[in-house]
């Protein structure tokens, strides 16, 4: 099985969704997770769909033809190497500490990225904070990838808070 993360573009009738999903079951395969936002539209009038899922290999060509068979496109796709996900948060002076070298101390693994940055800035003298989910090749990579976060944060005097839960 592979991991497959893709854009598709449904028409905005009734069943499309449900005729996209149809065929990953059909062909044995697996939604890992889906992002439909009926209310956005592509320059075509479409829906656009993130998807990924996992699929024995042999059968993503099959998927994509039944698609276009029934209208829908594929807009991109790309086999998802970076399995692993965790929401983390930094507090204290994070911009004032050079936020580029810390995002660029986990990106520089290769095995592990941050994907996704929240920041709120109360105030220019005072502590922010940012969400950052990181996500990695496999478990003990994101370990690794925490721990050079980790480190950053003692280095900068941040505060890291981590998932409650064992990673």
């Amino acid at each position: 099985m592979m991991r497959v993360a893709m854009e598709i573009e449904l028409k905005d009738i009734p069943g499309q969704l449900f005729g996209a999903l149809g065929p990953i079951a059909d062909l044995g395969g697996n939604i890992i997770s889906i992002a439909h936002q009926r209310d956005l539209r592509t320059p075509r009038g479409t829906i656009p769909i993130k998807i990924t899922i996992e699929i024995d290999e042999r059968h993503l060509d099959d998927l994509i033809a039944r698609w276009h068979d029934v209208g829908i496109t594929v807009m991109q796709k790309g086999e998802e190497r970076l399995h692993e996900s965790v929401f983390l948060i930094l507090v204290g002076h994070i911009v004032h500490t050079d936020l580029k070298s810390t995002i660029d101390a986990v990106d520089s693994t290769g095995f592990a990225e941050v994907v996704d940055l929240t920041l709120s800035m109360p105030g220019i003298d005072e502590e922010s904070s940012a969400g950052i989910t990181i996500k990695a090749t496999g478990r003990t990579e994101m370990e690794r990838a925490i721990e050079i976060l980790e480190q950053e944060a003692v280095n900068k005097e941040l505060l890291l808070i981590k998932p409650l839960e064992e990673i």
